[in-house]
């Protein structure tokens, strides 16, 4: 296997199941959906990518090689994808509370 594709193997299994949790981010809740909101939600997404495949890089760069090839990949699966759930969950409840706070009558 490619050097390129073994290190970026992660984001290529998980990028159709990235695609649906990000879509499912962005489209919950429908609205209001204020300009502000729609610079939030990017920036949210891109600091999820970023975030993403910052660690995966950490993740196979300190896998133990001793435990052979494969455990590089499965620590840095595991690591990746708890990173990239973890901070769009993060941005899903901040965008919520600021949603809240500005919300009808305010």
């Amino acid at each position: 296997m490619s050097p390129l594709v073994e290190l970026n193997l992660t984001l290529i299994l998980f990028l159709p199941w990235f695609l649906i949790l990000t879509a499912l981010y962005w489209w919950v809740p429908r609205q209001p959906r204020p300009r502000a909101r729609i610079v939030f939600d990017l920036l949210a997404i891109a600091v999820a990518a970023v975030a993403f495949i910052a660690s995966v890089h950490w993740a196979n760069a300190e896998a133990d090689p001793t435990y052979g090839r494969m455990w590089r990949q499965v620590l840095a699966t595991a690591v990746g994808y708890g990173v990239f759930l973890g901070t769009l969950v993060a941005a899903f409840f901040i965008r919520r509370r600021w949603l809240l706070r500005s919300g009808p009558g305010r």
